[in-house]
């Protein structure tokens, strides 16, 4: 297998891969829903994944235990070294397994890698000597300038996602530090109320004014950074509904919550306009 026919194989079935996730969510959910982590129709992860198994296993075609056995193992250490990373680069992590028995630190599944590996070797058997024969009739040039094409594209996608999901994290780090100075000013009103017991009333009307302008302030500030993001953010949000960051994490679940009643009502106006 050469280095043309692994990129090809990469963005073909990594393409298929996103049809197969965006499948499963739109029988489970009932509606479209954009799977991959990139913004266009792939999911890399299939197409590295797919890709290694079909490079490394197809020695083993004829036997079909060590087939599977190989397939379970390598699929495994994928998307756990995967997962692993994309916590560590992105600070989030994007899917988990912890509810699931088996589960080693959330990012893998034991019972999913034995499904997993049936998959590869139907794949390995059938599925690819389809799609390598289909791939013969393909012009080496075109082919070639489908891959530039591709690849320029996943370079691009991956830069607009890597940047909004900076973005997120940072809109995150706001709304945090928002919360904690309102919790800050609670507990100070609380103090002053206990101890400032010989202040004059005027005064202390004017130190409430001024710090019920700040808190409002505040809150409207809050309110505007949990009804807002991206496009791409929104859609990570649907994507990986399991996604769970390693920091400000209360303030995530909120903004999720609000991101959901705002699309509920946007949804519902249409069904009134309809």
């Amino acid at each position: 297998m050469t280095f043309y026919d692994i990129l090809l194989y990469f963005f073909i079935y990594g393409f298929f891969g996103w049809c197969c996730e965006v499948g499963y969510a739109a029988v489970k959910s009932g509606k479209f829903v954009n799977r991959g982590f990139l913004n266009g129709p792939i999911c890399p992860i299939y197409g590295v994944g797919v890709t290694m198994v079909v490079f490394f296993l197809t020695p083993w075609r004829d036997n079909l235990i060590l087939l599977y056995l190989t397939s379970v193992v390598l699929v495994t250490v994928l998307e756990g070294v995967t997962g692993y990373a994309m916590d560590k680069i992105f600070h989030n992590k994007w899917w988990d397994y912890s509810g699931q028995p088996l589960n080693i630190g959330g990012y893998v599944c034991l019972l999913f890698s034995l499904v997993w590996g049936v998959a590869c070797v139907v794949i390995v058997d059938f599925v690819h000597p389809l799609f390598s024969k289909v791939l013969s009739y393909l012009p080496f040039a075109v082919g070639v300038i489908l891959i530039v094409v591709l690849v320029a594209l996943l370079v691009v996608d991956l830069y607009v996602t890597s940047a909004s999901i900076v973005k997120m994290n940072k809109h995150l780090e706001s709304m945090e530090k928002i919360a904690k100075e309102l919790h800050e000013i609670s507990d100070q009103i609380g103090e002053e109320i206990f101890t400032r017991v010989t202040a004059t009333m005027e005064k202390q009307e004017d130190i409430s004014e001024e710090m019920q302008g700040h808190i409002a302030e505040l809150k409207e500030k809050y309110q505007e950074l949990s009804s807002r993001g991206s496009r791409v953010s929104r859609r990570l949000v649907r994507a990986f509904p399991k996604m769970k960051p390693r920091e400000h994490s209360e303030q995530f679940e909120k903004w999720r919550e609000r991101l959901q009643k705002l699309q509920d009502m946007k949804a519902n106006m249409k069904k009134e306009r309809e």
